[in-house]
């Protein structure tokens, strides 16, 4: 396919991708299709050509009808790595990756050879990371910014909670805490250990050994965490609320049940606050801001991609598997390569 410096609309690119025609009734039923669709690109737009994309478990929730706001038909997928092909001139050949809310879910988005978005929403690869570890960092990464951009973000001598630390959410918390110099707390609901990156120790509290919230304020000195990052939801919420220190805010991503038991008490007295994030709220563009805030802990090594097995990898004619994979066992992140 030509490339071009053309600002203006370029000519039609002729892209694989997968498609969903309607929503799936469930997982066993997800049947994507892979066809071939015309794109075109507005004049502040550009073409990538797709070299790796991610698979997120919000990718799958929306192919079977578990987020009311995905639109039918539509080619799935929010984070994306590749080469832009078409575009302003200083763009052509350019390694970029990115993210976003709406890709995928309603609009098209990056499970495809080629992808159109805003030239405002690319994000210029650091050389030491590969294409298929850009591709996994976006969703991630960009749900530990917004919670700590919402909460305050964490700095020297700040104490930091996470809840469900060793999934891939909880590392990119812990990853930025404590880059910003936090100490950091994590739960597990095992006896393991951190399974992730961090620039700094990582004390961990097992929930099915010990008392959570009795930990937390041994390890703080009676005061509690400052910040509370909870990726569960309610199982985790009551613990939470307890270890919160005054002044504290507990961050909310998941729920298992919708209502919890909520001691309103205890919340005015701690003055505490609550922050929910939902990144699919967040544009390109928005996604894009966000992991440029960060790009500069990716180049130094300071923060690190997550590390894709080879097994973890599939070509676009396997995405039904790599969405079974993404929603089964696996604590790989699971990536779609398109020229596999």
């Amino acid at each position: 396919m030509p490339t071009t410096d053309d600002p203006r609309s370029s000519a039609d690119v002729e892209a694989s991708c997968l498609r969903f025609h309607a929503k799936a009734a469930d997982i066993s039923t997800l049947a994507p299709q892979l066809e071939r669709r015309s794109l075109v690109r507005a004049e502040h737009e550009v073409v990538v050509q797709i070299k790796a994309a991610g698979v997120n478990p919000s990718d799958v929730k929306a192919a079977t009808g578990l987020m009311p706001y995905a639109v039918f038909p539509r080619t799935p997928g929010r984070d994306f790595a590749g080469l832009v092909v078409e575009g302003p001139s200083d763009w052509i050949g350019k390694p970029v990756f990115g993210t976003s809310g709406d890709l995928g879910i309603r609009r098209d988005g990056t499970h495809a050879s080629h992808l159109v978005v805003e030239t405002a929403a690319l994000v210029e690869k650091p050389s030491c990371i590969s294409m298929e570890e850009a591709a996994a960092i976006g969703v991630p990464f960009v749900t530990a910014l917004e919670g700590f951009r919402r909460s305050g973000m964490p700095g020297p001598g700040d104490h930091v909670l996470i809840m469900g630390v060793n999934g891939k959410v909880g590392q990119a918390a812990a990853q930025i805490a404590t880059w910003r110099g936090a100490r950091v707390i994590g739960v597990v609901r095992k006896d393991e250990g951190y399974a992730g990156h961090a620039v700094a120790p990582i004390e961990i509290i097992d929930s099915s050994a010990v008392d959570v919230s009795t930990r937390v304020l041994e390890l703080t000195d009676g005061k509690g965490a400052g910040i509370v990052f909870n990726t569960v939801g309610d199982p985790y919420f009551e613990d939470a609320n307890k270890s919160l220190a005054k002044e504290g805010c507990q961050i909310l991503i998941a729920a298992v049940r919708k209502v919890v038991e909520f001691d309103i008490l205890a919340f005015y007295r701690g003055r505490h606050r609550y922050v929910g994030v939902d990144t699919l709220a967040l544009s390109s563009i928005e996604s894009a801001d966000m992991l440029r805030s960060v790009i500069a802990g990716f180049a130094d090594g300071a923060l690190k991609p997550f590390p894709i097995h080879d097994s973890a990898i599939f070509p676009l004619g396997q995405a039904k598997q790599a969405y079974h994979a993404v929603v089964g066992s696996s604590r790989d992140r699971i990536v779609l390569r398109p020229e596999s």
